[in-house]
């Protein structure tokens, strides 16, 4: 479907399940950017290479008994037109893909759901399923999550047919407002065999008969050393996450509207999505990515962001951290780990919008380590306040005791939601639009969408800050009147890319047409520009950053 040549404005994925985006009111502006395809410009042909003697005199004479040449291996990496490509990655997505890991409309009333014991799994760890089901019986099938010929996924793993459970109803804890389901009983366990390649796959559960819904996991590779790092955000997800009517943002009782006042103080892993048929945020925000990545063939590896909190130092063996769509929800420990792989040179991409924007913590749960999120939105209302102010959960890391803005690392900061403009680029001539066809004044419809970012000068900022785009928003009343898409590189260290919107991965989606209507093959260019760029390693030796903020405030 798309060619691995820079010249190539490509686009990538297809659509995900419908029913789960029209379910998010604040995603549904995206969905037309779901569906279609791109005709690819054609590559050009290599020039013919000039035939050269084998030697002087003529053919060279076989030395008898000589040992035959081999060619020598492959290299493992290489650098490709759109970043370091991995052959392991290329190999794992010519295998066999099926269109059978989204959910059809079922035949049936009963329903199901289910959670995994883990966000992430290493090759080795046992998975747990815990379901409920109206249904008699049920399956489960497990599915990778990449290109596959265009496919988006390919089945790895089936259970036997299964009998359903009603599982008891979950927990509710007043005193947080935490509705948790660790009361459910196992339904069945799954060892990370070799058949489960590092990546993101979704648990397909299907009622038989009846409806269908996900379960998500990330499979992740301790030792890696792959040149990208893609972080599923599941912080966000589950902040989001109103399993039972209460997440971070408001709360109530089932039949009463929901308030901030009720809103949870924590947040249970063990329980399913509400969202995205059980998926959370990954299909609408996360997935484009992940198959644009992949058909590209690059050297990538996945973990969450809860991985990340628990082992900061691994960053430092990659050269680029790879944020996607929502990513507001973040620990301590990541904001820290991400300061010191900035500072020995690893770069920062923050595909989204909102990154290192609330302080959270982990604390364990009945099932296990770290299945339990929280944030107070108030630090003085955490009780471990009084002994370490630090960790106690604000609403931002902006605010006391924290005074850490995003902005120190993002250069951007959270500025409003629910936008649906296009995004102006004004400085054409910078690298990540080389090769794109933009000019300045060039407009991309749709792709500020969501949540945005801009440059505040007001507030603490690197230096060296390049603004990309300056995009004039629909701001609702005193938000800030422009979004921004920004660079800047820290002294002898790594670089940063923020896109300063939710819209740029799913603009990422196939679209019918060109500039003024369809912006995929403008940002799936551009994306490819910034894979490749901090790809080769630290962005301070290779580019640079030149601050030109100053034309824009």
């Amino acid at each position: 479907m798309l060619a691995h040549c820079r010249s190539s404005l490509s686009k990538f994925r297809i659509a995900p399940d419908m029913s789960a985006l029209a379910r998010s009111p604040r995603l549904a502006k995206v969905a037309s950017l779901l569906f279609g395809a791109f005709a690819m410009a054609a590559c050009g042909a290599p020039a013919s290479a000039k035939k050269v003697p084998l030697s002087p005199s003529g053919p060279r004479t076989k030395v008898a008994g000589a040992a035959p040449r081999t060619a020598p291996p492959a290299p493992a990496t290489f650098m490709g037109p759109d970043g370091v490509e991995a052959r392991w990655v290329i190999e794992e997505n010519k295998k066999p893909g099926t269109t059978a890991w989204r959910l059809s409309a079922g035949d049936g009333p009963a329903t199901i759901n289910g959670f995994a014991s883990l966000t992430a799994a290493a090759p080795g760890q046992k998975v747990t399923l815990y379901i409920t089901t109206t249904a008699r019986h049920y399956h489960v099938s497990a599915y990778r999550i990449g290109y596959y010929g265009g496919t988006g996924g390919r089945l790895v793993w089936r259970s036997p047919e299964m009998n359903g459970v009603v599982q008891p109803a979950c927990t509710f804890t007043a005193a947080t407002r935490m509705v948790a389901c660790d009361n459910w009983h196992p339904s069945m366990t799954i060892t990370i065999g070799p058949q489960f390649v590092q990546g993101d796959y979704l648990f397909k559960l299907v009622a038989d008969p009846g409806r269908q819904s996900w379960v998500p996991l990330t499979v992740w590779d301790p030792s890696s050393h792959a040149t990208y790092i893609i972080q599923n955000s599941v912080l966000t997800w589950q902040g989001w996450n109103t399993w039972g009517g209460y997440d971070m943002y408001g709360g109530a009782p089932a039949g009463q509207t929901p308030t901030f006042a009720d809103r949870a103080y924590v947040e249970s892993f063990d329980r399913p999505y509400a969202n995205g048929s059980g998926a959370g945020d990954f299909l609408a925000l996360e997935y484009p990515l992940v198959y644009w990545a992949e058909e590209h063939g690059l050297d990538v590896t996945y973990w969450t962001d809860v991985t990340f909190a628990e082992h900061p130092n691994l960053l430092l063996d990659h050269k680029a951290l790879v944020t996607l769509g929502h990513d507001e929800s973040w620990t301590m420990s990541e904001r820290n780990g991400v300061l010191k792989a900035l500072h020995a040179g690893v770069n920062i991409m923050f595909l989204g919008a909102t990154p290192i924007l609330r302080h959270v913590r982990l604390q364990p749960s009945p099932l296990g380590p770290d299945r339990e999120e929280v944030d107070y939105r108030d630090p003085q209302l955490d009780p471990i306040y009084p002994k370490d102010p630090l960790a106690a959960t604000g609403n931002t890391f902006a605010q006391p005791p924290d005074n850490m803005p995003a902005s120190e690392i993002e250069a951007d900061s959270y500025m409003g939601y629910g936008l649906d403009d296009p995004m102006v680029v004004t400085d054409a001539s910078a690298w990540p639009w080389a090769g794109t066809g933009v000019a300045n004044g060039t407009q991309l419809p749709g792709v500020i969408a969501g949540d945005y970012d801009a440059f505040d000068p007001n507030l603490v900022t690197p230096s060296g800050v390049e603004i990309l785009a300056h995009s004039p928003v629909h701001a609702q009343a005193q938000n800030w009147p422009y979004s921004d898409m920004t660079y800047y590189t820290w002294p002898k260290g790594g670089g940063v890319v923020a896109t300063g919107t939710i819209g740029w991965i799913p603009a990422l989606e196939s679209c019918t047409g060109t500039l003024p209507k369809c912006p995929a093959p403008v940002v799936q260019a551009a994306t490819g520009n910034i894979f490749h760029l901090f790809g080769e390693g630290p962005a301070s030796k290779a580019h640079p950053s030149v601050a030109n903020w100053r034309k824009y405030y």
